[in-house]
């Protein structure tokens, strides 16, 4: 498993006897050197002393030496750089482009680790180091998830930045598609998203004092007006539509179907859109207004809007209901907080090179409860409860980026778990 070599050499976790390359050469890893995620050396800017004499470069790593032969290194000049080559198993000599000898390091993964490893991806109870959690010291788990909530900011601005990209750098439209697709609330987020790229926020900004309109573009680009009227209040949207599909050129979003079933009817997409359409009607640059919003209370009470008069007695079209006001909860503000507010205001930092809003980004998860679904509960079973928002984030992105592709090799509970009988081999 070339992967265990990986973590041997970045931990180093070497024998206790003096390393030496196959030449007989004395070895002394000075600095291991930092992982490569992408094409070229497996580790990147490591410092070798062979021999006495100390060198700088990268570190190539295979299970067997052959390997460096079979993926074509010998005449690639990007390995030019290696200088070492470390694998378990040294079947033949490896050279650089110019026929140059590298240096080889035979190393093995210690029983223990592999055996521990195995445990991980072979355990019947997920998460597999469910065992080793409560005995953890506070500090390292603490450290673990603040790395953690950094890692899933970094990959929130960048599916950010790819929608700034598919929009002309154009910040509002890109945090419409966010917002949209975190009204999904999970369910039908996806479509949510397909259904806002259709949805031009400059044609919306002429009709932006006519709520009604608002809800015709909403509604009939997402394909609910389409089939034969339910009541007056249908018909009505759909003939609106009609006439503002013309005026814009409007193309509704690709055929999809919007999921009702084994959902509260609070959730229902016709609800959530008449909210959304709600929110675009009284909140004219509601992305300028939501960043330079000074406390949570104040972007709660931007969210917090409520949709038009009909839906107050519906849930879908045709049937009335109970009157109840379909008034955005608290609880759902503080997801849109969490799940757009807060990374876009942390991607809009990063890109005005403005530390104070990134730190604000990471004070206002903290202000916010964490949430509670079945990932956090179920870290809260093994022992790892959030204290708030921050931590409900950083437990999702273990869960997503670690647990599911068992990467325990790159978790640092992971590198707790291996390390554990260490001390009986």
């Amino acid at each position: 498993m070339e992967e265990l070599l990986h973590y041997v050499w970045k931990h180093r976790l070497f024998p206790l006897k003096r390393l030496e390359t196959t030449d007989g050469c004395p070895l002394e890893v000075i600095d291991p050197g930092l992982p490569n995620p992408h094409a070229g050396p497996d580790f990147f800017n490591a410092k070798v002393r062979i021999d006495g004499v100390v060198w700088a470069g990268h570190v190539e790593i295979h299970l067997r030496a052959s390997d460096w032969i079979r993926h074509g290194h010998p005449t690639n000049p990007a390995y030019d750089s290696v200088i070492l080559h470390v694998a378990s198993d040294i079947d033949a000599k490896v050279c650089r482009t110019d026929g140059s000898p590298i240096p080889q390091l035979e190393l093995h993964y210690p029983p223990y680790l592999q055996q521990n490893y195995e445990e991980l991806l072979h355990a019947s109870r997920y998460p597999a180091c469910y065992r080793l959690i409560p005995r953890l010291p506070r500090l390292i788990l603490h450290s673990w998830l603040s790395s953690l909530q950094l890692e899933r900011f970094e990959a929130k601005t960048r599916q950010i930045e790819e929608w700034l990209h598919a929009n002309g750098q154009d910040w509002e439209q890109a945090f419409f598609l966010s917002l949209a697709r975190s009204f999904g609330f999970g369910v039908n987020s996806d479509l949510y998203e397909r259904w806002a790229r259709t949805i031009p926020l400059a044609a919306v900004n002429k009709h932006r004092d006519d709520l009604f309109q608002i809800e015709a573009i909403f509604f009939g680009q997402a394909g609910l007006l389409q089939e034969q009227p339910a009541d007056d209040y249908q018909a009505r949207l759909r003939k609106e539509y009609d006439y503002l599909q013309h005026k814009f050129s409007l193309s509704p979003a690709p055929e999809g179907h919007w999921s009702f079933l084994r959902m509260r009817p609070g959730n229902f997409p016709t609800v959530r859109i008449a909210q959304l359409a709600a929110l675009y009607h009284r909140s004219q640059g509601l992305l300028s207004r939501l960043m330079e919003a000074g406390t949570l209370q104040q972007l709660r009470s931007l969210l917090s809007g409520e949709a038009s008069v009909y839906w107050t007695t519906h849930y879908v079209f045709g049937e009335p209901s109970v009157p109840r006001p379909k008034r955005l909860s608290q609880s759902s503000a503080d997801l849109l907080v969490i799940n757009t507010v807060v990374p876009f205001l942390y991607a809009y930092g990063k890109r005005r090179g403005d530390e104070r809003l990134c730190l604000r980004a990471g004070r206002l998860l903290e202000e916010l409860k964490p949430e509670n679904n079945s990932i956090t509960r179920m870290w809260s079973e093994c022992g790892l409860t959030a204290a708030h928002a921050a931590d409900s984030q950083a437990l999702l992105q273990l869960k997503k980026n670690y647990c599911d592709p068992k990467k325990c090799l790159f978790c640092r509970i992971g590198y707790e778990y291996f390390k554990a009988d260490s001390a009986t081999y």
